[in-house]
Parts: C-alpha cells; sequence; structure tokens
C-alpha cells in the first residue's frame, strides 16, 4: 500500500506542474523572501531564516521541505539596493527537488515607504529515484531509473513597504529553460512548469499600548487551475510574542506563533489541520522556524519586526 501511494503522486507530479510545482511553507508573513526577491533588503540589516517543514504526517510519501534564506541592504550612501539568497530543498515520495537563487532588488523612496522591483536568478535540480517505487511495467520509462534534470528560472517581484503597512505582487518563475524544449518566453513552451502569479499584503493594527493585530492575505493565480487565498490574522504581544490563525482555501486551516527572544533571535511554529480529504490518512502538518538577526548597526537601527 505505501510504494502504491507513492507511485500515484509520482504519477501526478510528472504528469502535471499544477500541483505543488514550487514548496508551500505557512509562515511566509515574517519572512516575505519566501514569497518576493523584492523583499531582499527591506530592513536595515541583514536577516536569515531556517526553517523546516513535514507536510501531512503519517501520509506516505508526503512532502518535506528545508529552507535557508538570507537578505540585507548592500551598505551605500544611497541604502537602496538589497540582496538575497533562497535554498529550498523538497522531498515528494520518490522525487526530490533542489532550489538555490540568487535574489537582487532596487528601492524607491514613495509616499511614506518604499517601492521595491526585484529579481531572482538561479536553477532548480528535479530528481527522480525508482528505488522504493514497484513498478508494474519495466518498460515504462517514467518509472524506472534514476533521472536527474536542472532547470534555469528567473523570477521577479515588486513590493512596497511602510512603516505599518506592505504590498508585493510576484511572479516566482517567470523565465524558465528545459533542455528539452525549444527556448520560449512563454514557460508552457520553454519546460514543463506553469507560471504563477502571487498578490499578498497585510497592515498592521495598533490596538493599545501592549497589543497590535494584523491581518494579511495571499492570492496565488494559476490561469488553469482555481483561484487560491490564504487568510491570516496575527497578533502581537508587547513587541514579542505572536499568535495567530490562518485558512488557506481548499487545503487548510493554520494556526502558529513566532516568539522574538531578543533583537536578534527569533522562533516560530505552525501547524496546518488539512480540510481535504488526506485529514483521515494525516496528522497534520508540522513546520519549525528559525530566525537570526546581524548587522554592526542592528541593535541602534531595529525596531520591531512587523513583516
Amino acid at each position: 500500500m505505501k510504494k502504491s501511494v507513492i507511485v500515484i503522486m509520482v504519477a501526478l507530479l510528472n504528469t502535471t506542474a499544477q500541483a505543488q510545482q514550487d514548496p508551500m511553507i505557512s509562515q511566509y508573513m515574517f519572512n516575505g523572501l519566501f514569497l518576493n526577491p523584492a523583499y531582499s533588503g527591506s530592513h536595515k540589516y541583514f536577516t536569515s531564516s531556517l526553517l523546516h517543514r513535514t507536510q501531512w504526517v503519517d501520509f506516505s510519501g508526503a512532502p518535506k521541505t528545508a529552507l535557508l534564506a538570507v537578505d540585507g541592504l548592500i551598505p551605500s550612501q544611497s541604502n537602496n539596493m538589497g540582496v538575497g539568497l533562497i535554498v529550498t530543498h523538497d522531498r515528494i515520495g520518490a522525487t526530490e527537488q533542489t532550489d538555490i537563487y540568487g535574489n537582487y532588488a532596487y528601492q524607491l523612496k514613495l509616499g511614506e515607504g518604499k517601492l521595491a522591483f526585484g529579481l531572482k536568478a538561479g536553477a532548480s535540480n528535479y530528481i527522480f529515484k525508482s528505488d522504493n517505487v514497484t513498478v508494474w511495467d519495466s518498460n515504462d520509462g517514467v518509472f524506472t531509473g534514476r533521472k536527474n534534470t536542472w532547470l534555469p528560472k528567473l523570477g521577479f517581484g515588486t513590493y512596497y513597504f511602510a512603516k505599518n503597512w506592505y504590498a508585493g505582487l510576484s511572479v516566482p518563475t517567470l523565465l524558465a529553460y528545459d533542455a528539452k524544449h525549444d527556448f520560449n518566453f512563454d514557460v508552457n513552451k520553454s519546460s514543463f512548469l506553469n507560471r504563477h502569479y502571487y498578490a499578498y499584503g497585510g497592515y498592521v493594527f495598533k490596538l493599545n499600548q501592549k497589543l497590535k493585530l494584523k491581518p494579511s492575505s495571499l492570492v496565488k493565480y494559476l490561469p488553469s487551475a482555481p483561484l487560491q487565498a490564504d487568510l491570516n490574522l496575527n497578533l502581537l504581544y508587547d513587541e514579542q510574542f505572536w499568535i495567530g490563525a490562518s485558512y488557506r482555501t481548499k487545503d487548510a486551516v493554520v494556526f502558529m506563533i513566532e516568539y522574538q527572544t531578543n533583537s536578534r533571535f527569533r522562533v516560530g511554529y505552525a501547524f496546518d489541520l488539512t480540510t481535504t480529504k488526506i485529514r483521515k490518512y494525516s496528522a497534520g502538518t508540522h513546520e519549525i522556524m528559525i530566525g537570526y538577526d546581524f548587522g554592526k548597526d542592528l541593535i541602534k537601527v531595529k525596531t520591531p519586526r512587523y513583516f
């Protein structure tokens, strides 16, 4: 039964890119680099995040994701350029995906905040291993042997941020090239991928001296698939402790906490309770994130981290 489930999942991954094309995480509202390269350098210090996600616990072949992200502002007279690095490893059944991207963002002063434009460039490595898969047809080239493919990718995003609110648009895979296809500006024709679009934003309301409320949302659009949205609500207590919940349409309800232990270190946890039929076979999803901020002027310039 276990191997049969893996075969089904691998078949889905090989026949459609409309599924989990990019790793899914729940705590993106605490580090926008997960969504948008234009987020790079949006703080005056360097920040890093390490995340591990175990999706659909007890479900055979379910996704497991590890992610490292680092970004910061390039020291200069204008202080308007940011850089970032994001490395992701995602395992689903007999398949593995590793992403390595470098980010660059340029910021323009606009009104009370800044408008940033960002690019990310890098590559994704896709590996399929048939060791743990039962193959009924030994001549089926899809499910036999080991396959290893590299795909160069380019992504784009724009991000506006002020003291208490933010908004962003991004296309994580604007261009991609698979050597098995002719190059084309249409991702669908130059690779097996599809172009996804993200739109998101949030606002921080001050309730009193101790409490702040941050509603936020994320909309994911893929032309050939149903629209998906996240509705999030997080409460900040005493500038240190976040507690919140999210609803991801047609997927899950998420509960999360984050604690800013000091001016540099923070830790967060999220639990996804799926609302799909998978809930009959899964004990939910666990996600842990550890963050560390650094820079010589960190203590002087740092304000409470709202996003």
